[in-house]
């Protein structure tokens, strides 16, 4: 089988330690005569942004799926999750000191600073019974939906392009990309990633970072799987 289209996060993925894109993986990227669709926690501008920067087309997800933009200059598909994280985002500060990170950006879920019990949330918010969910993803805390992912994301996107969810391809590194690789027909995972998405990814990069993610689309090459 060939796959159709690849799904790629952005930081930790395509990028270096220090969070700069990686040139290999960028052209990598660059090379390849399909869509390339970005998919990343952070804010809608910052994945249109890359995506222009990069090379590859303006359909992205943002904000780990809450947000799907059909292209550059569209108006996006935003989830209604934001109420649920306002208010688990309230009964948490009374228990940590918070600092939201992008707040006058965000539309469906709340950004924090790692600077809290994380787990003593989990358990506030579990005992609560909010239908959200607390995700480290190495760069910021996440407050989210547990109904939207880039998972959910991807198949919004694959809908928009009038391929299968299965067609795709996804690559990542993090706990919030578990979704979009179990429900892409192939998962790679860069050498850095956290070992739970190693063990459900098809294949695991030995190279970390942008290597990894270039590594992986050389594997897909050499394989005909794309």
């Amino acid at each position: 089988m060939k796959f159709k289209a690849i799904a790629v996060d952005i930081d930790g993925t395509i990028t270096s330690r220090d969070r700069s894109l990686d040139l290999v993986a960028i052209e990598s990227l660059r090379s390849l005569d399909m869509p390339v669709v970005l998919s990343t926690g952070n804010i809608l501008c910052y994945a249109h942004a890359a995506a222009k920067l990069i090379g590859v087309g303006g359909i992205v997800i943002a904000e780990n799926g809450g947000i799907v933009s059909p292209g550059f200059d569209t108006v996006p598909i935003v989830s209604e999750s934001i109420k649920d994280c306002e208010k688990a985002f309230d009964l948490l500060s009374g228990k940590f000191e918070l600092t939201k990170l992008d707040p006058e950006h965000r539309k469906t879920e709340i950004v924090l600073r790692k600077n809290f019990d994380l787990e003593l949330a989990r358990e506030m918010l579990y005992d609560h019974g909010f239908n959200v969910e607390i995700i480290d993803t190495h760069f910021a805390i996440h407050i989210k939906s547990r109904n939207v992912n880039k998972g959910t994301g991807l198949v919004k996107v694959a809908e928009l392009m009038g391929i299968k969810p299965k067609d795709f391809v996804a690559i990542g590194d993090s706990v919030n990309d578990v979704e979009m690789l179990e429900v892409a027909g192939f998962g790679v995972a860069v050498g850095n990633a956290d070992n739970f998405l190693k063990d459900i990814a098809d294949f695991t990069a030995t190279s970390s970072y942008g290597t990894g993610a270039a590594e992986g689309v050389t594997y897909l090459l050499e394989h005909d799987l794309i």
